[in-house]
């Protein structure tokens, strides 16, 4: 891990070369322009704030799997591995839209913005459905690799349908951040993930109580499910914005 810190930095370094070369990190007024820094420390704000409800969630999540018991708790460790597994994936796309759609934004061309927006929801949308497929098929074989114990694994079979139905109802939420990022629309993203998140308390409010380790884990899917609408009900917004830049130009 340190030397790939450190092997990061010295590449990132290296990819800016041209930019210290230039000289215009040394232009102190404009490195220090008061206007530019309230912006960057207000988009830095509320990911901050959005990554916290983010992370309160998953920390909630395993707090209440442990009402269960010792073997729920360690299934649900397990399963947590199928996200993370879907996240890296759909992450690729996502990253892919934030440099699109930050280029449609700068240029102000909804037409691209649209095509970049499509583009990650088309592509994100098939390889949720590939995801579930495969968890589907090699869900079983993919447990029994992650532990040994007869009653964790039996466990983590019982709860595998959410695993399936995850990719494809989290899709929509891992192509939309990545959409708002690329558009530094963050306040929407801030606001969007505090709705998600009460949304998310009532279900588990809920949905608890009657369906136990079956409602926690729909509680949490219906949270990735409430931010991926939550933000779709945004989008438009971005659309308005590249219009709007386009007519002052």
């Amino acid at each position: 891990t340190f030397i790939a810190e450190w092997s990061g930095l010295a590449l990132g370094l290296w990819f800016c070369r041209d930019a210290f070369a230039s000289g215009h990190w040394r232009d102190w007024p404009r490195v220090f322009d008061a206007v530019r820094l309230k912006r960057m420390a207000g988009v830095n704000a509320d990911i901050l704030l959005r990554s916290a409800l983010l992370q309160a969630a998953f920390v909630s999540f395993l707090f209440l799997g442990a009402r269960f018991g010792d073997v729920t708790l360690a299934a649900n460790q397990v399963l947590l591995q199928f996200l993370n597994i879907t996240a890296y994936a759909l992450d690729g796309f996502a990253f892919a839209a934030e440099a699109l759609v930050g280029q449609a934004m700068g240029a102000r061309a909804r037409g691209r913005l649209r095509r970049a927006a499509g583009m990650a929801s088309i592509w994100g949308g098939g390889l949720g459905l590939a995801l579930a497929a495969g968890f589907l098929a090699a869900g079983p074989a993919i447990i029994d690799t992650m532990t040994t114990a007869p009653e964790v694994r039996e466990a983590a079979r019982t709860y595998l349908p959410w695993m399936v139905a995850a990719p494809v109802v989290g899709a929509a939420s891992w192509m939309l951040d990545g959409i708002f990022i690329g558009a530094t629309r963050t306040r929407d993203m801030r606001n969007m993930m505090a709705l998600s998140f009460a949304g998310y308390l009532g279900l588990l409010a809920l949905l608890m109580p009657a369906y136990a380790n079956h409602g926690l884990w729909a509680a949490f899917l219906g949270f990735f499910a409430l931010r991926g609408v939550t933000l779709g009900l945004r989008y438009s917004a971005l659309e308005a914005e590249a219009d709007a830049g386009a007519a002052k130009s």
